[in-house]
């Protein structure tokens, strides 16, 4: 129903009590301005009841009119008011209770100045009716709201709060999961102040904190409905007063989220922070926010890391990168000094990935990018390619950087780790400085080394299938040793076929030796019977030679050697 159609439905509801009171006998002494509405009444009536007008009255005999100002529940409340002094009948029901037990309080329309008067009559409502029903005390709760602070006077607010912790606990004792109930959408219509008062209340009664997460989860997609926080852009057109609202319900959901890890989603974290940056909330609530989600890092994807940036100094970065950095240091913390290592190996994927996404913003500097890769631990990284690939990517996209910042950014990999299909991609990319591809190229060559080693080695030879896939990367790994061992038995092929050759050339070369030693013109058929000499070397056989030559141009018939030289080889 619309506030016009409203208006129109409680003028209509007056004009037809002030004709019901107009048409009594006694004619009316007394004008009740409430606002900008009057009300032509009888003093008699009135006073009798209402214990604020009998005051006034008391003091002064001449009265005649009386304006209300802050009359709580406006001018609808007092109409119902008037028609309880008058004994006009009308239904109370949860949409006007409230107004009512306000409305009465304000008046003092106590058992002092009537029997069963209407504060009675609203008490008793209030107890039989509304408190045993939660949907109902949440109703009244939020008509409350509107109503301060004469709701707080009469505990109304403290008594609906008690009442819904009251049953919002037995609800929970009655089901072990932690499943979001019924009562938890019924919640979410409250304002940010009376939501945390419920829910203090209910852990002072004994729910179990890390049971709000889903209800706090629940309230805050209601409440924080609109925000533009999923994508960079120029800032929403937003009032202040709504945009300290939203900021304010922000800053207390955070401060009410369960301190158990996993109690809310990483999702749900990141849309939180997502909010705290674009609503600039505080320091502290946003560092909450990035501890949080460095405890639960493990669980998150790419798309919870992917923080717009809404800088005003002038960076046009498409992504905080500083807020990621912050939380993957809070992850450090928390895990990796706490001896979790086996959680390393799924980070390190997870902001190598990052880094592939943020290297195509051509505003992300050098050093930010650098920074960031460095708090990566190397150790942990089973392979360097989704690191080869960002640094790829990132050199493509920033032409212009100079060769000392190029090496700078390739030092951030450590070129053994790359794959046979990065390390054949890196040896081709000319965005990469020359003395990266030479190292690809050695360590490449270093691990062909090792790998032709290992396979000649016995132990090699003898390896069992379980051995060979308990290697990292199984399929990749047996493919390449494979190809690398089909080349090794090639290369001990053309190896014997050169040894082959060589023995061939060295008794083509023995063969000449003997020749030119059977073509002496010097023989003697004595020599042919004796039995070989043992072997002469190279130079021995030239001595001979040499020696048989004859320089000094002795006769033939001297073919005797000399008496002391007889056994002589040279």
């Amino acid at each position: 129903m619309s506030a016009k159609k409203k208006e129109q439905l409680l003028s209509s509801a007056m004009k037809r009590t002030s004709e019901w009171i107009s048409s009594q006998e006694i004619p009316s002494d007394i004008a009740v301005h409430v606002g900008e509405t009057s009300f032509s009444l009888h003093k008699t009536q009135i006073v009798s009841k209402c214990g604020f007008i009998k005051k006034l009255a008391s003091e002064s005999s001449n009265l005649n009119v009386i304006k209300i100002h802050d009359f709580p529940g406006g001018a609808g409340a007092f109409e119902l008011t008037i028609k309880f002094c008058y004994g006009i009948n009308f239904e109370m029901n949860t949409e006007n209770i409230a107004m009512l037990r306000c409305a009465a309080e304000y008046l003092e329309m106590t058992e002092e100045h009537s029997v069963t008067n209407l504060v009675e009559t609203t008490e008793v409502y209030l107890k039989e009716v509304i408190f045993k029903n939660l949907s109902k005390s949440v109703k009244v709760l939020k008509k409350s709201e509107d109503l301060l602070p004469i709701a707080e006077r009469v505990k109304l607010v403290t008594r609906c709060v008690d009442s819904i912790a009251y049953v919002t606990c037995q609800e929970s004792q009655r089901k072990e999961d932690t499943v979001v109930d019924w009562w938890a959408e019924d919640l979410a219509v409250l304002r940010i102040d009376m939501f945390q008062r419920v829910l203090v209340a209910m852990m002072a009664r004994g729910f179990k904190r890390h049971g709000l997460g889903p209800v706090l989860m629940l309230y805050a997609q209601n409440a924080l409905r609109g925000l533009e926080v999923f994508g960079k852009g120029t800032r929403k057109k937003m009032g202040v007063e709504q945009e300290h609202e939203k900021r304010v319900i922000l800053e207390t959901i955070v401060s009410l989220l369960p301190r158990e890890r996993d109690s809310v989603s990483v999702s749900f974290l990141s849309m939180l922070l997502r909010a705290a940056i674009y609503l600039e909330t505080t320091v502290a609530c946003r560092f909450d926010l990035e501890k949080r989600m460095g405890l639960q890092l493990r669980q998150a994807v790419l798309d919870d890391l992917l923080f717009p940036s809404y800088s005003s100094d002038g960076d046009n970065t498409m992504f905080d990168v500083d807020t990621v950095q912050r939380i993957l240091m809070n992850y450090l913390e928390f895990e990796v000094e706490g001896n979790s290592l086996g959680f390393a190996s799924d980070i390190c994927e997870l902001m190598e990935t990052y880094l592939a996404e943020i290297a195509s913003d051509r505003n992300i500097n050098l050093a930010t990018f650098i920074g960031l890769a460095e708090c990566i631990p190397q150790h942990s990284r089973v392979t360097e390619d989704r690191m080869y690939r960002a640094i790829d990517i990132y050199l493509k996209v920033h032409p212009n950087i100079g060769e000392v910042e190029k090496k700078k950014i390739c030092s951030l990999m450590n070129c053994q780790k790359l794959s046979e299909e990065a390390c054949v991609h890196a040896t081709q990319n000319e965005r990469l400085p020359e003395q990266t591809v030479v190292q690809v190229l050695y360590h490449k060559q270093q691990s062909l080394r090792r790998l032709l080693s290992d396979s000649d080695s016995p132990a090699a030879a003898t390896a069992t299938g379980s051995e060979i896939l308990a290697l990292p990367k199984v399929s990749s790994y047996n493919n390449e040793l494979s190809k690398l061992n089909r080349e090794n038995q090639g290369l001990k092929l053309e190896l014997l076929q050169v040894k082959r050759k060589f023995k061939e050339l060295e008794k083509e070369k023995s063969f000449e030796v003997m020749s030119c030693w059977d073509c002496s013109p010097v023989s003697n058929a004595s020599s042919v019977v004796k039995p070989p000499l043992p072997r002469k070397s190279f130079i021995s056989s030239v001595s001979w030679k040499l020696g048989k030559l004859n320089p000094f141009g002795l006769t033939q018939g001297r073919i005797k050697a000399p008496k002391g030289r007889r056994h002589s080889i040279s």
